[in-house]
């Protein structure tokens, strides 16, 4: 047996067996808040990412790179990417389909062994801020802004969340990949509004783009949410499916072999169908509008159609009820959430400069903000809004056919004259048929003495 194999059943058999450990582990995220409480009864709880570098237990040290959750109490709340802890907790198995190996429930507050270096403190520190910017705010524009902005969503109401996620607003509460498209594509338009060439643009908003990251925080799904991102706007952009459907491919490949543990991730599939709806039917759908139709409108109607196509069967193997209005809920809330990424994006760089002016986009962004939340409720409330729907394989493949059904109630909305001409069509077709069938004839049957 090779040392790489004792190595990795050492590590199994902590977490298999929920030892207790002392770990010296590197946070690799900002803390978020926990809503529900934990098994003991704390109320307050944090969970933050890390990189498990060390664990003892037994009076044994083993030696490691383990991505791990650790969930503590409200001093977690401070913990900031970069830290080295050392922490005493137990280790438990994660829940399926999440990327991280473990769960380490802290029985002691963090230690800090080494502080985290100037490049990573100044972005956690200004997303700090401009959450505490946003205080003045409606309740819910104060929860929703700083979480669709960098990622915090400590502050955000739980009737909201529900509602999110019961519209299929989810992705819209944390940073996802259509917050990095939009950053992408506004600092590709400025760079090329200053006459930059491709090259020096691509580079300008390739920075921008890390930057943002860096403030956010470079969690694993952060870090993929901004590469799925960027491959869908290039290929929407560009429109060549052919390219983006190659650099998806790629990037697949790049992080399975780098992160072999995102082959079970259900968070990792989402985020890869979702693109590959965008890159396969995103420009096909917005290809079915007429000319007439303005190409921002189309794209509010097909981006998130494509991507919900593909991304539904898999949705209601982890959650099997339907969202009756998740279209609907995604298109209204659509022309929302430019306003609120960009001009929360640009408070918060301006907040050590020009607090003022930050203060005016934080106003018009939480307006907008309030406007998502406003969409959520609504429609969270409407009738039927999440009925229940079939488990396992027989809900998958119905909703499977359920998602052909719609593409093709889209292309039938959007033509209505080859649609009549198709009915019409269809009904020749069956009339021919059935002149062509053998005429039967039917004979009476003779009624006999006793039934007479």
């Amino acid at each position: 047996m090779s040392a790489a194999q004792r190595h990795d059943e050492q590590l199994a058999g902590l977490i298999a067996g929920r030892a207790s450990v002392v770990a010296e582990a590197e946070v690799t995220g900002s803390p978020r808040a926990l809503k529900t409480p934990g098994p003991s009864g704390r109320a307050e709880r944090w969970a933050a990412g890390a990189v498990a570098r060390s664990l003892t237990s037994g009076g044994q040290v083993t030696h490691a790179r383990l991505p791990v959750v650790i969930i503590g109490g409200e001093e977690w709340q401070h913990a900031g990417a970069g830290q080295l802890l050392r922490v005493t907790g137990k280790l438990r198995p994660p829940d399926p389909g999440k990327v991280e190996a473990a769960i380490l429930t802290a029985s002691s507050p963090p230690v800090r062994l080494a502080a985290a270096q100037d490049w990573q403190r100044a972005p956690a520190a200004l997303a700090k801020r401009f959450a505490s910017a946003t205080w003045w705010l409606a309740d819910d524009a104060r929860g929703l802004l700083p979480g669709m902005v960098t990622g915090d969503t400590g502050g955000l109401d739980e009737e909201l969340e529900t509602a999110m996620k019961t519209v299929g607003l989810t992705h819209l509460t944390a940073v996802s990949g259509a917050n990095c498209s939009l950053i992408l594509g506004a600092l590709l338009l400025a760079a090329r509004s200053l006459r930059l060439a491709r090259v020096p643009a691509a580079a300008v908003a390739l920075t921008g783009l890390g930057l943002f990251v860096l403030m956010v925080g470079p969690d694993a799904s952060v870090l993929r949410a901004s590469l799925m991102g960027a491959i869908a706007l290039a290929s929407l952009a560009g429109g060549r499916a052919g390219r983006g459907l190659s650099f998806l491919c790629l990037a697949v490949i790049g992080l399975l072999l780098v992160e072999p543990e995102l082959g079970v991730s259900f968070g990792f599939l989402l985020s890869v169908l979702a693109t590959l709806g965008i890159i396969v039917l995103g420009r096909c759908v917005m290809g079915w509008f007429p000319a007439s139709v303005p190409r921002w409108a189309a794209a509010a109607v097909a981006v998130p159609l494509s991507a919900q196509v593909l991304c539904g069967p898999v949705i209601v193997m982890l959650q099997p009820q339907f969202s009756t209005y998740s279209l609907l809920a995604n298109v209204l809330a659509a022309p929302l959430v430019a306003p609120v990424t960009i001009l929360g994006t640009a408070a918060v760089a301006l907040l050590p400069l020009a607090p003022w002016l930050a203060t005016v986009l934080i106003g018009v962004a939480g307006f907008f903000a309030g406007g998502v939340a406003a969409v959520a409720r609504f429609t969270a409330g409407l009738p039927g809004a999440a009925p229940p729907w079939p488990e396992g394989v027989f809900g998958l493949l119905t909703m499977l056919h359920f998602s052909v059904v719609t593409l093709f109630a889209v292309w039938m909305a959007a033509h209505p004259a080859r649609t009549v001409k198709l009915v019409f069509a269809a009904h020749a077709g069956v009339v021919r048929i059935l002149d062509r069938l053998p005429k039967v004839r039917l004979r009476r049957r003779p009624q006999r003495s006793w039934e007479t």
